[in-house]
């Protein structure tokens, strides 16, 4: 022992039996004398373990460490596993981690090494959150937490707050499911934002990215975006995709664990039915052992993909513009334009949890908006009767 433990002395004589005590040279002293921290000795398969029990400032007194050995001794009869305070405060910080080191496990792991705008997220944690809740547990959150933040962003726009709150949220619910803290105690609410932006390409921008796409030296990374043209896809689904996701006899893309949370299938039209074989056959060859679609270093799953900003900008798509992401609303308006499409059917094929999101595309459906507003106005006029004449009131629709 480093430090010097005395016994316990019992107040009409003799000692308590395995307690003892040292005195603290640094912490404030206590009725006059030094403060002291109790100590309990107890054997373990023939071995002698030495735990602390806790300060006298604390509460803790001779008689409680007496009952916490007796308890410990008891579990040990009944062959009962024993654990010290210390193993058991470690063990409950096991799960009860703090934010910075659930926010280090999310970014660490497959899942936050391959979402989009990660660089971005880092930077949102390293400038608003950490600053407030990095040090803090989940435990001790409270909603003045939330609200501290958001004051200290007073600044910025509703949608900056609501993003980083949003990350906040999302490390979280991490931690929850990988048993790295408790659950929260209450929701997070997060700003109304109304920057909603919703990309897609002209016909002419289509048309060029498509002829870059022909002509790029690697076809699989040219064939990753092709598929996002024509399903929709999420940049991390595609990364994930794997080969026994794909049924050519069914004509199904299975996508396991997306955003939604839930397994969704996607038909397979006849261009993607093509474009996946000529991959898998690409992938197979290069990676034997592979079991992505679209592999990344070494056969394992992708994480990034660097080239779609040079086959961007070969393809002279606007700086703002965002391959994965912007391919995705261009599926969505191409299929709202056409007119052939309910915005049901448009969430489906996205596989939208909820309809709200797909509601953004409904200005994308202009000739069925004319026709449903026309129809409308016909009919107004047609059985709207004049109080005083009785006759029917026709309105000139310019």
């Amino acid at each position: 022992m480093a430090t010097k433990y005395e016994r316990a002395k019992k107040k009409g004589g003799g000692y308590y039996t395995g307690v003892y005590y040292y005195e603290s040279k640094t912490r404030p002293r206590l009725h006059g004398h030094p403060d002291r921290c109790f100590v309990i000795s107890y054997k373990v398969d023939g071995k002698k373990r030495w735990e602390k029990i806790g300060w006298e400032s604390e509460g803790y007194t001779p008689q409680i460490a007496t009952e916490i050995r007796a308890k410990r001794i008891r579990a040990l009869r009944h062959g009962e596993e024993v654990k010290t305070s210390r193993e058991l405060r470690a063990e409950k910080r096991k799960t009860n981690r703090t934010l910075e080191e659930i926010k280090e496990a999310y970014f660490s792991s497959n899942k936050g090494q391959s979402i989009k705008g990660r660089k971005t997220d880092l930077n949102r944690w390293d400038k608003h959150l950490k600053p407030l809740v990095g040090a803090k547990r989940v435990s001790e959150l409270s909603p003045f937490d939330i609200e501290r933040i958001k004051k200290a962003m007073a600044d910025k726009k509703p949608a900056t707050i609501a993003n980083a709150l949003e990350l906040l949220r999302r490390i979280i619910n991490f931690g929850i499911k990988h048993g790295l803290c408790p659950s929260l105690k209450f929701t997070i609410e997060l700003p109304q934002k109304d920057n909603e932006v919703t990309e897609y390409l002209t016909e002419d921008e289509a048309r060029r990215l498509v002829e870059v796409l022909d002509s790029w030296p690697n076809q699989d990374v040219a064939r990753m975006v092709k598929l996002a043209m024509l399903t929709g896809m999420r940049r991390g689904e595609i990364f994930k995709l794997k080969i026994e996701d794909v049924d050519f006899t069914q004509g199904l893309i299975t996508l396991v664990d997306p955003k939604g949370g839930k397994t969704e299938h996607l038909p397979m039209s006849e261009p993607v039915r093509e474009l996946l074989r000529d991959q898998i056959a690409w992938a197979k060859e290069r990676y034997p052992e592979t079991q992505f679609v679209f592999p990344g270093r070494g056969g394992g799953q992708r994480v990034d993909c660097s080239a779609v900003e040079r086959i961007k900008e070969a393809a002279g798509l606007p700086k703002s513009f965002r391959p994965f992401h912007g391919l995705r609303h261009h599926f969505a308006v191409t299929l709202a334009s056409s007119g052939n499409f309910t915005l049901d059917m448009i969430g489906e094929l996205l596989t939208h949890k909820d309809t709200k999101v797909t509601r953004r595309y409904a200005k994308f459906l202009p000739e069925a908006k004319k026709k449903a507003a026309e129809e409308a106005a016909r009919l107004i006029s047609e059985n709207v009767d004049s109080s005083s004449t009785g006759k029917v009131v026709t309105f000139k629709l310019r």
